[in-house]
């Protein structure tokens, strides 16, 4: 995470200070790729820190606040690259939220991972007592650099081409999450070349799909107590078809929200208002499918999931990112 942190800030200034086209695409590969660490391995950090009641209501906060930062970027940035600042000031923003994400991280994130604390703890131990033998499980562990770079890239693909449950969500993930980045294309296609506003203005219509996700964070607390009154009921043990039920409501949101916007933004007779309003579907079927589809993934694969993650790999929840980018290009 620290990492991750580091680079997604050294890059971003990299971008601000660029002198050539070249260097901003590269830099611009280079953040994004740093930076898809901090999304891929949070929810394995919450799956360490929070338990089955909780960790819903932690990943719906977590989620919202992802698509919040997506959803804002275009009407800050296009005020930002109208005004006398410049487009490179949306970049010294972006460091400037990189630099506070490295420094909380670095002055209040503990480790998490339960092999290493137990390490830590033995540690102090030996210490304390000067009693050499104490040592935990973790430090009986061999690490070869080879085989840990083959091992931790090669199991998440076989994680992710064996399971058929894990690949059919990754790949409707992954087709949602491509066209939610397509929007960022298409929303300045519909108001700034049919309806003629400027940047920073038609960025504004992005607050239809804010709407929408805050409205599905919503709708997710609401449903949390029942959730527990299952858990409870059932000893303490989730069943992952729990969370299900709610991505069924969410996909048929985000298609009624697709159709929608599809048919009203094509026309400039049609009010600006109406595409506008689409987002609250759309956003709010983002919302649900990914903090469901999550929760549903963490259920089924908690131990293997933090296994995974816990060295950074590009396990299953990297794809997404590696189709939407296909579907931009």
């Amino acid at each position: 995470m620290l990492l991750s942190s580091f680079l997604f800030l050294t890059f971003c200034l990299a971008i601000a200070t660029a002198n050539d086209p070249q260097t901003v695409l590269i830099c611009r590969f280079f953040a994004g790729f740093s930076g898809a660490c901090q999304i891929s391995v949070s929810p394995a950090v919450f799956a360490d820190i929070f338990g089955a009641q909780t960790r819903g209501l932690a990943i719906a906060v977590f989620i919202c606040m992802i698509y919040f930062g997506t959803l804002m970027a275009p009407f800050v940035g296009g005020f930002i690259s109208s005004s006398h600042l410049g487009w490179r000031w949306t970049e010294y923003l972006t460091s400037i939220i990189g630099a506070l994400s490295f420094f909380l991280n670095f002055a209040f994130l503990p480790e998490t991972y339960p092999p290493m604390i137990l390490v830590s703890k033995a540690a102090e131990l030996r210490r304390k007592t000067k009693n050499w033998g104490i040592h935990a499980k973790q430090e009986e562990v061999e690490i070869d650099f080879l085989s840990l770079i083959a091992k931790n890239f090669s199991r998440p693909l076989r994680f992710l081409f064996t399971e058929p449950i894990v690949f059919c969500v990754s790949l409707y993930n992954s087709a949602v999450y491509g066209l939610v980045y397509t929007f960022l294309t298409a929303y300045d296609i519909v108001f700034q070349e049919i309806h003629g506003m400027s940047a920073g203005v038609g960025g504004l219509a992005y607050f239809g799909l804010l709407g929408g996700v805050v409205l599905g964070c919503f709708v997710a607390i609401l449903m949390h107590p029942a959730y527990c009154r299952k858990l409870k009921r059932n000893n303490g043990i989730p069943v992952p078809e729990w969370r299900m039920p709610p991505v069924i409501l969410g996909g048929t949101s985000f298609a009624v929200g697709l159709f929608w916007f599809g048919w009203a933004g094509h026309w400039k007779s049609v009010h600006w208002i109406v595409p506008t309003l689409s987002g609250l579907c759309t956003g709010f079927g983002i919302l649900t499918i990914f903090l469901q589809m999550l929760n549903y993934l963490i259920d089924s694969y908690i131990i293997l999931y933090v296994y995974l993650a816990s060295f950074s790999c590009p396990h299953v929840l990297l794809l997404p990112f590696a189709w939407s980018g296909l579907m931009m290009v």
